[in-house]
């Protein structure tokens, strides 16, 4: 069965609400018509086609039949009517930003661990360490089992500085636990910051003698330290191409070090990934 799929009163109950038992369906009273609906409709289908068939479309054309809007009380275009194991369970009506229809697709289709995961993720971006650490807190004390909990909660507490504490997290987390060299390189990148120079003595070394391949090195490890990865993975890349054999290819090893920090499908570690493989090959 088709993901996207025009919905009638007809087929409503097999195609929306039958197929709402195992997968969410959204909903969409539109017409052409009304050009914002007309434009809801198009970017549902893209982000629709995003999720892998864990979350299904059906399109409602007012235009054509006005059965189903009365029959659920639609007032204006668009209008979205989330069912799930058969019931309508959210409606949002009138134009929606693409982040809030996101927001809602995750909802439906990401697991507990998922979703927390991501909410962390948005709030390690916007720099509430506080916050994220108290979902991680409360997540754990629900599911304590959860390995992936405990291991973000190991990579937070070394971004808040508190490396006792993430070497504790780490004590109590299986070494062969999906992502943990993750929290556990960072770790040992914040250690190693710990006992270099300061990053201003260190970049004034590089400034006044960029061929000095070991205070590059250092920098290069205390920007990781400190979260500049982009700035890092430049030192590192320098390192790389200037001479692979200094202490046994640490730049190529650092760079693989900082991948490994910034995760899996970074952006900015894809971008550098192919540098280095270009370099190398």
């Amino acid at each position: 069965m088709e993901n996207v799929f025009a919905a009638t009163p007809e087929n409503f109950q097999p195609d929306v609400i039958d197929r709402s038992r195992d997968t969410p369906v959204l909903v969409l009273f539109w017409a052409d018509q009304v050009p914002p609906s007309a434009d809801a409709r198009r970017r549902l289908e893209a982000m629709v086609g995003g999720y892998g068939g864990k979350v299904a479309l059906a399109l409602v054309d007012v235009a054509q039949d006005q059965t189903l809007a009365q029959h659920l009380r639609v007032q204006a275009l668009p209008s979205i009517r989330v069912i799930d194991k058969g019931q309508i369970v959210q409606q949002l009506d009138g134009p929606q930003p693409d982040e809030a229809i996101r927001a809602l697709l995750d909802q439906l289709t990401l697991s507990s661990s998922e979703l927390v995961t991501s909410q962390i993720g948005q709030l390690l971006e916007a720099g509430d360490y506080d916050r994220a650490l108290a979902i991680l807190k409360q997540a754990i004390g629900e599911e304590p089992g959860n390995t992936a909990f405990r291991v973000e909660l190991a990579d937070l507490l070394v971004r808040r500085g508190d490396l006792d504490g993430a070497r504790t997290a780490l004590a109590g987390i299986p070494e062969d636990t999906e992502g943990r060299d993750r929290p556990q390189t960072r770790l040992e990148l914040a250690e190693e910051a710990a006992a270099l120079p300061a990053r201003e003595k260190l970049a004034a070394a590089v400034d006044a003698d960029p061929d000095d391949l070991e205070a590059r090195h250092g920098l290069a490890i205390v920007e990781a330290a400190s979260g500049n990865a982009r700035a890092a993975l430049d030192h590192a890349m320098t390192i790389l191409q200037a001479d692979r054999s200094f202490r046994d290819d640490i730049g190529r090893r650092t760079m693989i070090r900082i991948f490994t920090v910034l995760g899996k499908g970074n952006a900015l570690a894809n971008q550098y990934r192919r540098r280095m493989f270009n370099f190398m090959h």
